[in-house]
């Protein structure tokens, strides 16, 4: 199974000159924790990912060290040149992806370099539920057509 299969195609993006404060509000309005930094680009949904910001990097990059966010933008603390998955790669590369890099989430990219998508770790723990699923079912079923085949 492909990444693009599995990712969630509605994602919620900012620019690097987005302020912090309306990027932190962004998240809370929008119930995320993970923001994709994207240069927009004519004729894209989303546009070309250049970076990262998730709310532990305003707690841990501003907050903690007692930073003001009203005075910063996005592209002040924003993890840039972010690892990125293409929607054609399997889920296991993008696995293998998220363990080296030591990330939950990655940007998923289509053949042009234009974000398309995210895929998580809940993404693919969903993935590895459904197929746990299917394998009971057919161990179940197995039992019970024996059942039937031996009475």
């Amino acid at each position: 199974m492909n990444v693009g299969a599995v990712c969630k195609h509605k994602v919620v993006t900012v620019t690097a000159r987005t302020d912090l404060i309306a990027a932190a509000k962004l998240m809370r309005d929008k119930h995320v924790g993970f923001l994709v930094v994207v240069e927009p680009e004519s004729n894209a949904t989303y546009g070309r990912p250049v970076g990262v910001l998730t709310d532990r990097d305003i707690v841990v990059c501003v907050v903690a060290k007692g930073g003001s966010p009203t005075e910063l933008i996005v592209g002040d603390i924003m993890n840039q040149g972010p690892a990125l998955v293409e929607e054609t790669e399997s889920l296991d590369q993008a696995l293998q992806t998220m363990r080296r890099m030591g990330v939950r989430r990655l940007p998923v990219i289509g053949p042009r370099g234009m974000l398309t998508g995210i895929v998580s770790l809940d993404d693919v723990l969903d993935v590895l539920a459904r197929e746990i699923g299917e394998v009971s079912g057919a161990v179940k079923n197995e039992q019970r057509i024996e059942d039937v085949l031996r009475s």
